[in-house]
């Protein structure tokens, strides 16, 4: 069998997790169901560069089911679940994620991937997509397609689209109604919540709890963050955005002014270098600085770094930098996404929809013929899982009349 895996003996641990993950999972497991009956992935091979968690699991034998041979490695180096990767190991899948990689053995597990010739791409962050583009263009003649679920991942594919760098079609699974205003919004915002509990341990009642970045996940993150009664602040760039939060009810202000009187600070912007020396310099003693972009980017820690005179680990994913002045700044899980590396990531129930789309888009890119763009999850799938979803949690909804049809597709009527 070809994985490597931290521990395969973990395997049976793992299985539990994701059986967990799959009661909660139903329309993943109606497409399961209708892939084994019709084997639309017979003999394709897919690579994944995606989170190695329960839920990912119950996407990888919905492809299996439908006859595919995959091959997965982690989208993040620490956001493996090791019991997890050793599960979809011990299915005959071709996994080389462990929980902890260095930069180097992250990127060997991305070509041991390629090395499989995928004729469809699943990312988490285009770095699959990017490391074919910039350095195994011989995988182009092969792969047909690919999907993309994150924002970030979004954003550099529509980068190379841009550019003409990009040479093969890419599904923008996160852009799907049923992902970013479900997956970003709900999920993000609890896991983050959640993985912040768990590395700190501390009240949130009362700290002041500033998001920086108000798309989806920031949303998401501000409501979660002020329902466990957090005095929020957001921070923008976008002056749309930065209105919508003001009307919503958050403080809005400048980062730098934020940085005197936060609490706890959590990136969600997708860009780099949004937390920097400026801001870490204004910083009150023990406050404590979280991302939950995909990259470990968004906060300086090379600026963080210089600025500390020494630095030690208090607790697992907590960091204490102590300043010349005495003061103290914490970093939680070495500036990766906290919701992952702290936790266990989104709930299985919103990431049944997520990937959901990403099944579906897989069937849809080997049953149609498509130019080298970023194309939005056709409608008739976004829907269906909707509909999907509705189904599996026992909700109703009313449907047009044959006159509320013809009244809506007409533009005679008016007023009476």
């Amino acid at each position: 069998m070809d994985y490597r895996v931290k521990d395969i003996s973990l395997a049976e641990k793992g299985e539990l997790q994701i059986e967990w993950a799959s009661k909660h999972m139903p329309v993943l497991n109606l497409i399961m169901k209708r892939f084994e009956e019709e084997k639309p992935l017979e003999g394709v091979s897919i690579g994944a560069c995606l989170h190695v968690t329960k839920e990912t699991a119950v996407l990888i034998k919905t492809l299996q089911s439908g006859g595919a041979e995959v091959s997965l490695c982690g989208s993040n180096p620490l956001s493996t679940q090791d019991e997890v990767a050793a599960a979809i190991a011990s299915w005959g899948v071709k996994v080389y994620a462990w929980r902890g990689e260095t930069t180097e053995e992250y990127y060997w597990c991305i070509n041991r991937v390629i090395d499989n010739k995928p004729m469809i791409t699943l990312d988490d962050g285009a770095d699959l997509v990017s490391t074919i583009h910039a350095k195994r263009t011989e995988a182009l003649d092969y792969v047909a397609g690919g999907t993309e679920e994150t924002t970030t991942g979004v954003i550099r594919l529509r980068a190379m689209e841009k550019s003409g760098a990009l040479k093969y079609p890419i599904i923008a699974v996160n852009d799907a109604y049923t992902k970013y205003l479900f997956d970003n919004r709900y999920g993000t915002g609890q896991s983050t919540i959640d993985g912040i509990l768990r590395a700190t341990s501390i009240l949130l009642a009362g700290k002041k709890f500033v998001v920086c970045g108000y798309g989806w996940c920031g949303r998401g993150l501000a409501l979660r963050a002020r329902g466990m009664g957090a005095n929020v602040i957001v921070t923008e760039v976008n002056p749309i955005r930065a209105l919508e939060a003001f009307m919503d009810g958050f403080q809005v202000m400048p980062l730098l002014k934020a940085a005197e009187i936060g609490d706890i600070f959590v990136t969600v912007t997708g860009d780099i270098n949004v937390i920097r020396k400026e801001h870490m310099s204004r910083m009150k003693d023990g406050a404590i600085i979280a991302n939950s972009g995909h990259f470990n980017v968004e906060i300086n820690i090379k600026d963080l770094e210089e600025l500390a005179v020494s630095k030690r680990k208090i607790r697992p994913n907590l960091e204490e930098y102590s300043m010349a002045d005495g003061r103290r700044i914490y970093l939680l899980a070495e500036g990766r996404l906290v919701n992952l590396a702290s936790a266990e990531g989104h709930p299985s129930e919103v990431m049944d929809m997520s990937f959901s789309n990403q099944a579906l888009c897989v069937r849809y890119i080997l049953e149609n013929k498509m130019e080298p763009k970023v194309y939005p999850v056709p409608r008739e799938i976004d829907e269906l899982v909707a509909r999907l979803k509705l189904e599996g949690i026992g909700v109703e909804i009313d449907e047009l009349t044959e006159e509320q049809k013809r009244y809506i597709s007409s533009w005679e009527a008016g007023t009476v």
